[in-house]
């Protein structure tokens, strides 16, 4: 197996619209960006504790209810309760939803599936806003390339 260096990373164009990918994300799915991202790095750990997920957090900005939010919301689950005798905490691990938002952002970064430009699929097109207007540009552009 060939190991990836910098100069495959950049012949993919795998960040060229990074930003706007994740604002989309973040949008249609009612996440903040650093929640996100967050399940980003939750999802490349795979199985995690409460304390992977406070090691994870000291790169974002301090929002104290972010991991009660993300349980409530479904897009971290329980994959193993605790006992109190042997298994001493908690294992989580990333929703089948939260997995599902991942797996087709790399999709959309690696260009094998375009982000949606119907209204019905994407919150953005309602056009409430500039910074909504100027996001439809850009996905339009993104969508382009």
């Amino acid at each position: 197996m060939k190991k990836l260096d910098a100069s495959d990373l950049k012949s993919l164009n795998l960040l060229k619209h990074y930003r706007i990918i994740r604002k989309w994300a973040s949008k249609n799915n009612n996440l903040r960006e650093a929640d996100l991202e967050l399940l980003i790095y939750l999802d490349c750990i795979d199985l995690f504790t409460k304390k992977d997920f406070e090691l994870g957090v000291y790169s974002y900005s301090w929002d104290n209810r972010r991991w009660s939010r993300l349980i409530k919301e479904d897009w971290i689950k329980v994959w193993r309760t605790r006992n109190r005798t042997t298994q001493k905490y908690n294992i989580y691990k990333v929703s089948f939803k939260g997995k599902q938002l991942i797996s087709r952002i790399y999709r959309i970064m690696l260009e094998e599936e375009e982000l949606p430009t119907s209204i019905r699929r994407n919150k953005i097109m309602k056009c409430n806003s500039y910074m909504d207007k100027v996001m439809i540009t850009a996905i339009k552009n993104v969508n382009k390339n």
